[in-house]
């Protein structure tokens, strides 16, 4: 059985790591189409180039190299190059590094695969500009008019952003890729959160994505002095969002299951001073489980429940739904293949979603996908300190390995070198 190196896939890591560090400053720095990000994917193509692949970048900036037949449709390994600010060294470029030393473990034994392998490193998944544009553009999910106004946070738009880094805008509506021509797509990914590390589980075998649902909350009350109106006096707008936070457990209990999250991730109050009652609190809400009816079961309790607690505390509640994606679910056979492969290599195994968006979910509805996780160190992701074992990422890389060699090979080379 050929076995991956797990020496070469931590120098590339490490490798890509450099780009993008920034001196006095922790952590990764190689946002979607900045210089460190170009300067990365030309790196990768040039490696692409030295293992006799066949390397390009198309419209969208995503970097495919392909190892193989010329012609007929391929299997896909895939995943992501850029960073949140301050990211870590493994966050999607994990499932990239991996994905080279798949093809470098075939050539070294003289595997020549029936359908041709591609990597594909995709580009501004982490959303500086709002949405997924790699997978998206692959799969055909980007428009021209999202194209020419998509900003950052900072109002830089991508247009602007892809032209400097030498692309031209409208190339990512060339970069779509027919159904027919993916055999199947599989994504190796740190899980970046704790269950598997806490659980002590080698494997996590991703059943599907789940669904999200933004909004953004108002509850208007009346700010007063806060020395002189008594407490029953009040329409104290933090009251409900102290209130509504005590709920959220009881919510999920009712309504949810236990892949169920609702968050409360930011709050404003108004008008924010210490001596005075907030008149005004802003703030949202962010709903996600894998099944579509417990989302709208877990939204229309919230509205229920806000609503009440407003009636409470005299307050009026307002919401504006910025946001529902679908759950996406991977390939009931590619989840077949991946939990049993696993227990084959003798390594433990948990059937999971994903809380966290990733570029395989716009590939499951448009072919077969797959996702790996291995473990997070204390489940932390996107800071300095991201951290996933070695000995982790060799299992998880082995896995990819054997889950690939499957899938472009149907006649087994290793069952043939048994017999």
């Amino acid at each position: 059985m050929p076995e991956i190196t797990i020496d070469r896939i931590e120098k590339d890591i490490l490798a890509i790591a450099r780009f993008g560090q920034e001196e006095g400053s922790n952590g990764v720095y190689r946002q979607g189409f900045t210089k460190a990000d170009m300067a990365a994917r030309q790196w990768l193509m040039g490696e692409f180039e030295a293992l006799g692949m066949a390397a390009r970048m198309d419209g969208a900036g995503n970097v495919i190299g392909r190892y193989g037949p010329e012609e007929g449709p391929a299997v896909v390994i895939g995943s992501h190059l850029d960073s949140v600010p301050a990211g870590g060294i493994f966050d999607g470029v994990l499932g990239v590094v991996a994905g080279m030393e798949v093809v470098r473990t075939m050539a070294e034994a003289a595997i020549v695969p029936e359908y041709a392998i591609e990597i594909i490193a995709t580009s501004e998944e982490e959303g500086r500009f709002g949405g997924m544009l790699g997978a998206q553009a692959l799969t055909g999910r980007v428009t021209r008019e999202w194209l020419d106004t998509a900003a950052d946070e900072h109002g830089n738009l991508l247009k602007d952003a892809m032209a400097e880094a030498g692309l031209d805008p409208h190339g990512a509506l060339h970069a779509y890729r027919r159904p027919e021509e993916i055999k199947a797509f599989l994504e190796l990914h740190v899980e970046q959160g704790p269950v598997l590390d806490t659980e002590k589980v080698t494997i996590g075998v991703v059943e599907g994505i789940s669904g999200v649902f933004k909004w953004n909350c108002r509850l208007i009350g009346k700010a007063d002095h806060a020395g002189t109106a008594p407490m029953d006096m009040r329409s104290d707008a933090f009251m409900g969002i102290a209130d509504f936070a005590h709920e959220i457990q009881r919510i999920i209990d009712e309504e949810g299951t236990d892949k169920s999250r609702i968050t409360i991730g930011h709050v404003a109050l108004k008008p924010g001073f210490p001596h005075t009652v907030p008149g005004e609190a802003d703030f949202t809400i962010v709903g996600r489980d894998l099944d579509e009816e417990v989302m709208r079961g877990l939204a229309n309790a919230c509205r229920r429940v806000l609503s009440s607690i407003a009636r409470k505390h005299k307050l009026k509640f307002e919401y504006e739904e910025m946001s529902w994606l679908k759950p996406a679910y991977c390939d009931e056979g590619l989840v077949q293949l991946i939990d049993g492969k696993a227990k084959e290599l003798g390594y433990s195994s948990k059937l999971m979603p994903s809380g966290a968006g990733h570029d395989v979910q716009f590939f499951c509805n448009h072919t077969r996908a797959g996702l790996i996780f291995v473990p997070s160190v204390n489940g932390v992701s996107h800071a300095p300190d991201e951290w996933t074992h070695w000995s982790d990422i060799e299992r998880g890389a082995q896995l990819l390995f054997e889950c690939v060699l499957d899938l472009a090979c149907e006649q087994a080379p290793v069952a043939e070198a048994a017999e």
